[in-house]
């Protein structure tokens, strides 16, 4: 096993803020039970409770494993959950060790999947791993004593075939194939290869070489971070904690956050559009999302629930009130009051935004050719379907046919979408 270096991030990264008002900030210090109940606000399960807690009381900071899988490096505030705990402990001088997993992730971890993964190339896995150290220190302290990156290829790499098979010699494969998803695919005839069903293994034994005192983790990873633990055991450490966090659904009250169903808030996304999307969010779901993303105190998101049940203006209120806070937690109070303010500007007074996307196009074009310019994420079937459901106006006048020839004149305002302005300009030779 190789021994535990820092390698810093190679990346530039904006000052993290300090959350006002989040517990545990430096200047307020928190006992552990203090610190252990901000924790266990966005919790499901700890696994090790008491554990923890003895930690937390002794003199030595905790060793903290956030580990990723390097296939899928966009992040929203679901992901954030898990990262604002571990911001909370690292405020009270506990190491987060971010374990980027460039040999786990050329496997892919089989979690939720029906069939096997694609392998990503050496040059995806470096491209996914820059991009999640800028995502993650946005929340993050990058302060070399609080953050520690590491690569678990330092390992695997240094293990040989010997090694291998003396910790696969630890597990059992009636344990490794009691997993539900491999369960299914067992029924369904679907074949699992020997490196999926392995995944679990490498992903405890990654707890073992960083000898990790507590991970938080989605509830998904918790039968292989349970697996972390029992080979701790078996190596004569003290096994790790671990917390699974509060899961929500997606802001269209769906299944949760995802990229795919466009019901997310994304980590890195303006402070503008994080408030827009913010907006869309279902009536019933503002109390749980204010105590899930946001840091008010419990009374003030009782009192969001309250009267966003309520419904009307009272509720377009209060939402507007939590969308505010989130932006604030994430991008500080005065681009959280910019937002604010340009979202009532533009969809109460229905003025058009101040910045737009520079969109270069000239001459004339038809209205679905428009759309897909400026959209170029949208199919042509999406494209139309904005179009015939009145979401495209050029100059404050509706497009709906697909076919219809606009001409296009420099300075024109486009609306493609709910929030998605442009600004046309003329292509330059």
């Amino acid at each position: 096993m190789s021994t535990p270096t820092s390698i810093q991030p190679t990346v530039s990264q904006p000052a993290t803020p300090v959350p006002p008002g989040f517990a545990g900030a430096p200047d307020a210090p928190a006992s552990p039970e203090q610190l252990l109940a901000t924790l266990e606000r966005t919790t499901d399960q700890i696994l090790g409770r008491e554990d923890l807690l003895m930690k937390l009381r002794g003199p030595r900071p905790l060793r903290i494993k956030f580990g990723v899988d390097l296939t899928a490096p966009d992040l929203h505030l679901g992901h954030a959950v898990n990262l604002w705990m571990m911001r909370a402990l690292q405020d009270h001088g506990h190491t987060v060790v971010f374990l980027l997993g460039d040999t786990t992730s050329r496997i892919g971890d089989p979690t939720g999947r029906s069939i096997a993964r694609p392998v990503l190339t050496e040059q995806q896995l470096r491209d996914n791993a820059d991009s999640f150290l800028r995502q993650v220190t946005r929340v993050l302290r990058s302060d070399p004593n609080l953050l520690e990156i590491r690569r678990n290829s330092e390992w695997f790499d240094e293990m040989g075939v010997a090694g291998l098979l003396a910790e696969l010699s630890l597990v059992t494969h009636a344990h490794l194939v009691s997993r539900d998803m491999f369960r299914s695919r067992i029924t369904a005839s679907t074949e699992i290869a020997i490196h999926e069903l392995i995944y679990p293994v490498l992903q405890g034994f990654d707890s073992v070489a960083l000898e990790s005192d507590l991970t938080i983790v989605g509830s998904d990873q918790l039968f292989n971070e349970a697996m972390g633990r029992e080979l701790q055991v078996k190596h004569g450490q003290v096994p790790q904690t671990i917390i699974t966090s509060t899961v929500t659904p997606g802001l269209d009250g769906g299944p949760k956050q995802s990229k795919s169903l466009d019901n997310y808030v994304g980590l890195c996304a303006a402070p503008e559009e994080k408030l827009g999307r913010l907006m869309t969010l279902r009536d019933e779901l503002v109390g749980q999302w204010a105590l899930v993303y946001s840091d008010l105190p419990l009374e003030q998101v009782g009192e969001l629930d309250r009267r966003a049940r309520a419904g009307g203006a009272t509720a377009r209120d209060a939402k507007l009130d939590l969308a505010e806070a989130i932006v604030c937690r994430h991008d500080g109070a005065e681009a959280a009051r910019r937002s604010r303010e340009e979202f009532l500007r533009v969809f109460s007074a229905r003025e058009q935004p101040r910045e737009m996307i520079s969109l270069e196009l000239a001459g004339i074009a038809s209205a679905l050719e428009l759309v897909t310019a400026a959209r170029p994420e949208l199919s042509r079937n999406d494209a139309r379907r904005l179009l015939v459901g009145g979401g495209v106006e050029l100059e404050g006048r509706r497009l709906s046919d697909p076919e219809e020839l606009v001409d296009l004149v420099e300075g024109q305002a486009l609306r493609a979408g709910r929030r998605r302005w442009f600004r046309i300009t003329q292509r330059t030779s």
